[in-house]
């Protein structure tokens, strides 16, 4: 059975999993591998909406088995993944196969990237496993074009001992990086998840 990877990552960059070892089994999670129609198309709407209207550059961090890649990529725009995952990457490449993408094994804190700057920056679940994310979110922000713009999926996952950051604080953060911060809930969407949920999810689309 596949896990949540905000769950595995619980005890702090990773939780000691082994993600090449889950990776044959990752996509087998609803909102991992978008298998479902009803899920993907979910997906690929929010990211309509979230990333930019005319095709651009996108960094997909901690982008898995590339799953968002793929859609940004259907959707006009160039795409550059980073994982830690080599295992994770290789499944990536083969779907993106033939498409306007590459992937590069790398921490997403840090993103080996060079000097390219990108239209948007995309992470899912991912930034709340990072120490000092206030210092993470700087270096994000300076990954950015002008008018470009941060996409961050998160939430807070669990009741006894919940992990995750909540929207306040992640809005909090972004407040002195930031003119414009829109936060959109998803925990009352079904169609993302593929199942009901009743934890903390959403999405903050940021524009320094």
């Amino acid at each position: 059975m596949a896990r949540n990877r905000a769950a595995e990552t619980s005890t702090g960059g990773g939780g000691g999993v082994d993600w090449d070892a889950v990776a044959a089994v990752f996509d087998d999670e609803p909102d991992h591998g978008l298998r479902d129609r009803v899920v993907r198309a979910a997906w690929a709407g929010r990211l309509e909406r979230w990333l930019p209207p005319e095709p651009g550059d996108v960094l997909d961090l901690g982008c898995g088995t590339g799953s968002l890649s793929l859609l940004a990529s259907e959707q006009g725009h160039r795409v550059t993944g980073v994982d830690l995952s080599p295992a994770m990457l290789d499944r990536a490449r083969a779907k993106l196969a033939g498409r306007d993408a590459v992937f590069r094994v790398g921490d997403a804190a840090a993103p080996p990237v060079g000097g390219q700057l990108f239209d948007a920056v995309l992470v899912r679940h991912v930034l709340w496993t990072l120490p000092e994310p206030d210092r993470v979110l700087r270096h994000w922000r300076g990954l950015l074009r002008p008018e470009g713009r941060l996409v961050l999926v998160e939430g807070v996952w669990g009741t006894a001992s919940p992990v995750g950051i909540p929207a306040d604080r992640l809005t909090a953060l972004l407040a002195p990086l930031a003119r414009q911060v829109h936060v959109e809930c998803l925990s009352d969407d079904a169609r993302l998840w593929g199942k009901t949920v009743d934890d903390e999810r959403y999405a903050v689309v940021a524009v320094p």
